[in-house]
């Protein structure tokens, strides 16, 4: 949920500096919000399968070839690579309601605070950061919520593996359900 708000703010924050390909900027970073929540695994699940997966492979040819992992087969790494691959697909939409909120702040703050000796960093801590509260309010609210209904990507990728590192709480309602045919466990799991 941080992460996924983070990325977004810096995205949004570098797009709205942008002067020149402004909409092109916006749409390259909203694209993957498109892509299904399977086909964004299944890509993922190419990018990072151990034996031939193209993360492995750049690792292998920059010569950090000790450094290659299997990624969706150690528990270690499995949940990181599910969030990261997660962030990838949300960010853009956060990303797009920060903007909003960063177009709606009036520019001669910023100026003002510019006269006054401030620095970017400065003006963003003090000026365009608690104006965004209430997009950072809504964006937090949707990403918890997203968080708490992830499924497909871990459906795909891991199939809650390996072990139960990657089983969320949607994940072990669906798995005891409809995969062990407990669906009396699996409404208690769910309503509860």
């Amino acid at each position: 949920v941080v992460l996924e708000n983070i990325v977004a703010i810096a995205l949004a924050v570098m797009v709205d500096q942008v002067r020149w390909c402004r909409n092109l900027f916006r749409s390259v970073f909203y694209f993957p919000v498109l892509i299904s929540g399977i086909v964004m695994g299944f890509v993922w699940t190419i990018i990072l399968n151990y034996n031939f997966g193209v993360l492995n492979r750049l690792m292998d040819l920059v010569g950090l070839g000790d450094y290659v992992v299997d990624w969706l087969g150690n528990p270690s790494y499995a949940l990181l690579s599910i969030i990261l691959s997660t962030v990838w697909k949300s960010a853009g939409y956060y990303m797009i309601i920060y903007l909003a909120g960063l177009q709606g702040i009036p520019q001669e703050l910023n100026e003002a605070a510019a006269i006054d000796g401030a620095g970017r960093w400065k003006q963003f801590r003090h000026i365009t950061f608690p104006l965004l509260a209430g997009a950072v309010t809504v964006c937090m609210m949707l990403s918890m919520i997203g968080s708490l209904k992830l499924f497909d990507q871990i459906a795909v990728m891991t199939d809650g593996g390996p072990g139960f590192a990657t089983e969320t709480l949607t994940y072990i309602v669906y798995k005891v359900g409809f995969g062990e045919l407990r669906q009396g466990y699996g409404t208690a799991l769910a309503l509860v």
